[in-house]
């Protein structure tokens, strides 16, 4: 089982992707892990991409689909894997049906939560008062300006792949505004 997920920061992404792991015994890729284990591990690819991060550069859309090709090699994702943050652009998704295409592999979904904004950040602004409340310490991008320019970034580059994954048939939308649960049910019913 092969499977992207998007929405925007708060979605549930992560909460949904966590379960689906848990349930299927695939794993989760995430971008920024999959480049700090490159990294770490001294790859090819990881010393070029801490080259560039140690520049203070943004690694390159060439480095990132090099590193996830070479991630989704590796024999936790014979079964399959959930992609968390990539693609984040039309090119990087093109890069990535190429990649799985020469692999003769193929998403089995995309799944995108749809929520509505406005309420994403109702539900921050009380996390973080809650948090303070609780005397505890609120992370520096754990705020609502913070939130909504991360939503900004997100509505500019990374929602254009609905478009793109509309147009391939893959896309599936559910309500990420539910419950957990109904959400995981909904996505239960997509990947029957």
């Amino acid at each position: 089982m092969r499977l992207i997920f998007l929405g925007p920061p708060g979605a549930g992404k992560g909460t949904q992707a966590k379960l689906l792991t848990e349930r299927y015994g695939i794993p989760q890729l995430s971008t920024g892990d999959m480049l700090r284990a490159a990294v770490a591990q001294a790859t090819e690819v990881g010393k070029r991409a801490k080259a560039v991060m140690d520049a203070g550069q943004l690694v390159s859309d060439e480095i990132v689909n090099e590193i996830v090709s070479d991630r989704i090699d590796a024999p936790d994702c014979a079964k399959g894997f959930i992609l968390d943050g990539y693609p984040r652009t039309v090119p990087q998704a093109k890069a990535l049906d190429r990649m799985l295409e020469s692999k003769g592999l193929k998403l089995d979904a995309v799944i995108e939560l749809k929520v509505d904004e406005a309420a994403l950040v109702r539900r921050m602004e009380n996390r973080v008062a809650e948090t303070i409340a609780a005397g505890g310490t609120v992370r520096s991008d754990d705020n609502p300006e913070a939130f909504k320019r991360r939503l900004t970034e997100y509505r500019e580059k990374t929602a254009p792949l609905s478009e793109y994954y509309a147009g391939t048939g893959q896309l599936k939308a559910v309500d990420g505004m539910a419950d957990v649960d109904t959400v995981t049910a909904e996505i239960e019913k997509i990947l029957a």
